[in-house]
């Protein structure tokens, strides 16, 4: 795709500077600047966690008044936890 975009002088001139050392081009280095961006930008985000749910009435009777750590230890009983 092609498109224009307005950067500062310096910013260009530097650019096109690490595009002769590199033996790349412009073009290159900007893709790669946009790329390294985005990565970047997409780490920041928080991850969207999407809730599980089950058909059913909840948490069996044994459960459902139990504080944490009971079903935690059911959870892991046997694992060596």
């Amino acid at each position: 795709m092609k498109t224009t975009i307005e950067i500062s002088d310096n910013l260009c001139a530097r650019a096109r500077k690490l595009a002769r050392e590199e033996r790349t081009t412009l073009r290159a280095i900007v893709e790669e600047g946009v790329a390294l961006a985005l990565d970047a930008h997409d780490r920041r985000r928080s991850p969207r966690i999407k809730p599980v749910v089950f058909a059913g009435k909840g948490l069996s009777d044994e459960f459902r008044h139990a504080p944490w750590h009971r079903v935690r230890e059911v959870i892991h009983a046997g694992r060596g936890g």
